[in-house]
């Protein structure tokens, strides 16, 4: 009889389903914090990615068509926790964790391949991006292998659900795959990122869905991958295809479709890039949507020098605004035991802020500091009383800027007086104003630094300057006038006038116009031009006060349910849009005729059986389509029970899982699709217990949180690093309340 052998000690299993971004920031944490596991510790650790693209997911994939941009430029993105992440833990060697910049640089002088030879301010192909992420991921990996008890097995299969381990129960889970494999695991990451809904668990895209398969129309309820979504067969010459949501996956489509397609761009004296088609491109590309508009073009974004000093800070959008807000303004509400207690109405309480917040920053930009100090002085008192709860009988978004706007006026006329040609004209300075300062910051926003200088020369010859001032032009398309280039937040979200909406072709003119005018806006960027200075400081700089307000059942649940369907838009189209470069190939379809813009806002799609195609009519504009396929283009928020996967929609019927629900005290109620979580980011059972053995990051959680990101940005401390970061701690101390030695169980089959 032989004699039983030491005690083995089973490896402490974890599982990260998902292998996209996200899995490649947490497998960086784990390798660089690898001196917990001790060196006699074991680790197994499983990733499964069912597109079998490893680091990127498939939504970065290197394989995507090279004609989609990342809307991020190089160096804001980074794969590795840095200095500002705060306690992350050890961190690698600086040149062992670099920039999107850094790495193209590396591999641009190993290659030469083009499209990595960017600078610090560049905007990358999403391809290269992806690359970058697979990169990383296997040195991630090549990391934990290389310590002797560390196992990294990768699994291109799709999970399909999560159940107790028969042989452990209360201990472990098994990960069940769809080809049949069943995997243990002691702790379980989900990092599945964004999925999309199952065409048949939507009324509104079953209806379309039926309509295509006996009509021969096209319906493509996903984009992507671009290439399997929109083939030839159904996006060829001849067809007309209509993209419905022109944000940024409908540039994707629509850069796909033409550029894509073997047709280029060539430089333009009158416009910048005219379209040159090969004939491989549809007829025509119909894009429409509510608003009518594409989202605005991104800055070029100069605060990347030095994002410390140059990010703008909040003047009136705080969080102890926002907190006090809730004292004077707030109402019992919020999921029980939540961590805000009092909610607010976002278009009455938070919205007037966040728009006295844009104008003052807006006038700031056009008229310098020491007029942006004038200008919070004058605001301040009506803010204050705002937040104390004292408010006027107007209650709309702009109803904190009159005293602002009164305090622009006298600016405006000492500017008028000082460009008039007569001597004495001035009137008396605004106190705290150098007019000459004010005068030369003016100018030089407007008309650009030649002006500028000219200006200082010729400020003691009134006559003088006044002929010069008569020549100038705006380089960045601003209006010449002192008294223009005002802040009005509804035409900041909607720039065309009511009576260009009169027909197509009226409202196509006027979009074009904008789009040139938005573009200039964008070359100037987000220091230097007041617009898009206003737009990118509070709706991208003041990003997590805006999240401190709502985030967590911040808001009622109507008031969260008007942000998530209106303003959730708002904040995409403002800050969060295309590169120029890119927005400018938009331009060029569609003044080339390929892209058509006509339909204007309200625009509403439906089958048409008469045809046998899908119908689109611009309601406002009289424009009206028919259209071969129709792709939409719009990334629908994550709901598990039209989940296209089966494994969250199999998770909640078992109760391991359930939705978030923001209650209010008044009986409303609102489920916007995500996952309740605890602080500790770990599902809640149907029974209101934490699931603590899964910890879930992404935008399944964007039920209770707002503005997800997937990726990482360094030198900010940034929150998609910070999850990661705070998930990995929570792992080793996991790990080491298992250490006990196991042996393993006696049914020990799986798949490797």
């Amino acid at each position: 009889m032989s004699t039983p052998g030491p005690p083995v000690e089973e490896p402490f299993r974890l599982a990260v389903i998902g292998g996209g971004p996200r899995a490649t920031y947490a497998l960086e944490r784990l390798s660089a914090t690898l001196d917990r596991l001790g060196p006699e510790g074991r680790l197994e650790v499983r990733v499964f990615e069912r597109s079998g693209e490893f680091g990127s997911g498939l939504a970065h994939s290197p394989s995507q068509p090279r004609t989609s941009y990342l809307n991020r430029i190089s160096s804001q993105v980074a794969f590795a926790a840095d200095e500002t992440v705060r306690d992350a833990g050890p961190l690698r060697p600086a040149a062992e964790r670099p920039t999107l910049y850094e790495w193209c640089r590396r591999r641009y002088e190993s290659t030469g391949e083009p499209d990595f030879d960017l600078g610090p301010e560049d905007w990358p192909k999403r391809y290269v991006h992806g690359l970058a992420l697979q990169d990383m991921f296997a040195t991630f990996v090549r990391d934990l292998r290389a310590h002797p008890g560390v196992t990294v097995r990768l699994h291109a299969v799709e999970v399909v659900d999560l159940v107790e381990d028969a042989e452990a129960p209360g201990e472990r889970l098994r990960v069940l795959t769809a080809e049949g494999g069943a995997h243990p695991a002691d702790q379980v990451l989900l990092l599945t990122g964004h999925t999309h809904h199952d065409p048949e668990l939507s009324p509104r895209a079953r209806r379309f869905t039926e309509f295509a398969r006996t009509s021969g129309a096209a319906y493509v309820p996903y984009a992507y991958p671009l290439d399997r979504a929109l083939p030839a067969e159904i996006t060829g010459p001849g067809a007309v295809v209509g993209c419905a949501g022109p944000g940024l996956t409908a540039i994707d489509e629509i850069l796909h479709l033409t550029e894509g397609r073997g047709g280029r761009f060539e430089a333009d004296a009158r416009f910048g890039l005219r379209y040159v088609p090969s004939g491989e491109e549809p007829a025509s590309i119909v894009a429409f949507s509510g608003s009518g508009l594409f989202t605005f073009t991104r800055p070029v974004n100069y605060k990347e020098i030095n994002p410390e000093l140059l990010e703008h800070r909040g003047v009136f959008l705080t969080e102890d605004a926002v907190d006090r807000l809730r004292e004077s303004a707030g109402v019992p509400g919020g999921p029980a035991g939540g961590p805000v207690g009092r909610q607010l109405d976002f278009e009455r309480d938070v919205l007037p802020v966040i728009v006295l917040e844009m104008a003052h920053l807006h006038y700031t930009t056009l008229f310098g500091p020491a007029a942006g100090r004038l200008l919070a002085a004058r605001a301040e008192p009506a803010h204050r009383e705002f937040l104390a709860g004292r408010r006027s009988d107007d209650t709309g978004p702009e109803c904190l800027v009159a005293p602002l706007e009164a305090a622009v006026d006298e600016i405006v006329a000492v500017l008028e007086a000082a460009l008039s040609g007569h001597p004495g004209a001035e009137p008396a300075a605004v106190p705290g104003l150098d007019t000459e300062a004010l005068l030369a910051r003016w100018v030089g926003v407007v008309f650009g630094p030649d002006a500028q200088a000219q200006t200082l020369a010729l400020r003691a010859d009134p006559a003088a300057l006044h002929r010069a001032f008569a020549g100038w032009t705006s380089p960045w398309l601003l209006d010449h006038d002192p008294a223009g280039n005002r802040f009005g937040w509804s035409a900041a979200l909607d720039p065309i006038r009511p009576e260009d909406l009169a027909t197509p072709e009226r409202y196509r003119a006027a979009v074009l116009d904008f789009m040139d005018r938005d573009q200039h806006w964008a070359d100037q960027g987000n220091l230097d031009n007041p617009h898009k200075a206003a737009a990118d400081g509070v709706w991208r700089d003041l990003r997590g006060v805006i999240s401190y307000a709502v985030d967590d059942a911040g808001l009622t649940a109507a008031s969260q349910r008007t942000f998530t369907d209106r303003y959730l838009r708002h904040h995409n189209r403002l800050a969060n849009g295309a590169a120029p470069e890119v927005m400018a190939r938009i331009q060029a379809l569609a003044r080339h005729g390929l892209l058509d813009l006509s339909c204007g806002p309200g625009a509403r799609v439906s089958p048409d059986p008469d045809s046998g195609r899908f119908r689109v009519d611009g309601p406002v504009t009289g424009a009206s389509f028919l259209l071969d396929t129709l792709a939409d283009a719009r990334l629908h928020s994550f709901d598990p029970g039209k989940d296209a996967a089966p494994l969250y929609r199999n998770l909640a019927a078992a109760g391991t899982l359930r939705l978030w629900r923001n209650e209010s005290a008044d009986g409303g109620a609102f489920e916007p699709g995500g996952i309740d979580l605890t602080p500790e980011s770990h599902p809640v059972r149907a029974d209101g217990t934490p699931e603590r053995r899964i910890t879930l990051l992404g935008p399944p959680a964007e039920g209770a949180r707002s503005f997800l990101l997937s990726a990482l940005r360094p030198a900010c401390d940034h929150y998609v690093m910070r999850e990661p970061a705070e998930w990995q701690r929570r792992f080793w101390t996991s790990h080491t309340a298992a250490r006990p030695v196991r042996r393993p169980p006696a049914d020990h089959r799986t798949t490797a």
